[in-house]
């Protein structure tokens, strides 16, 4: 618990120090999409679980995506056994430092540290942005490079389904050079899935909270008629 406060109080800062101004596209996705978030779980345990971790969370916490519990064991658990057990990355931090020359981070709050004071989606819009922005780049360590994250250390580790894209030097646009295994459109809505998945794990509760928001305000809009009926009966005799 300590830990996640840490992470939480500086998330923000390290939302400021990702660098210049970009137009970001916007996430078409909704955290209400059951669907939608079991994929978005399934391409996050296969493609980003590898070297991030999402160790504030629980494999447990996944049956509320409307999974059965043996769905997540048999489909989802690769470094667990237990369903109870931290969303954790397999291989040590000191191994992943050593191999990449810094540790990948943890992924459980990247949708609320890429956001903005006031405006909860930013950062999901920065990272479906960012997920699908990534081109050829002969002159990094990893060959690619990011429109949105210039000179970034990660790699595309999704480049087999989206293919590559490279970056047209006159009009600064990306174009795509070799297909992958799926159309635009089908990785456009698997990478909203992946957001909507990354969104949701950042707050799992929200769609209650926000559900039981409105139910208190409509209670408290209840009792202020009530109030205010009993208010005009009380003082109609005194005047």
């Amino acid at each position: 618990m300590k830990k996640f406060l840490i992470a939480l109080l500086f998330a923000p800062v390290m939302a400021l120090a990702s660098g210049g101004a970009v137009h970001l596209d916007k996430w078409p996705g909704s955290v209400g999409d059951k669907a939608a978030l079991q994929n978005g779980a399934k391409l996050f345990v296969n493609y980003c679980l590898n070297c991030h971790g999402a160790s504030y969370l629980r494999y447990k916490n996944l049956l509320d995506l409307g999974l059965s519990e043996q769905q997540v064991k048999d489909n989802l658990m690769f470094t667990s056994d237990k369903i109870g057990e931290l969303m954790r990355v397999a291989a040590r931090s000191d191994e992943q430092k050593l191999w990449f020359g810094a540790t990948p981070p943890d992924l459980t709050i990247v949708a609320r540290a890429r956001g903005e004071a006031g405006n909860a989606g930013a950062g999901a819009d920065w990272l479906y942005t960012y997920l699908r922005s990534f081109y050829r780049d002969d002159n990094r360590p990893t060959g690619w490079n990011n429109a949105v994250f210039e000179n970034v250390g990660m790699p595309h580790i999704l480049y087999a389904l989206q293919g590559e894209q490279v970056r047209n030097h006159e009009t600064h646009k990306l174009e795509l050079a070799v297909p992958g295994q799926m159309a635009q459109a089908e990785y456009d809505k698997a990478i909203s899935d992946l957001v909507g998945f990354m969104v949701w794990m950042a707050e799992p509760q929200q769609e209650f909270r926000q559900k039981l928001g409105f139910g208190v305000l409509a209670f408290l809009a209840l009792l202020f008629v009530v109030a205010y009926a009993l208010k005009k009966e009380y003082w109609k005799d005194i005047h």
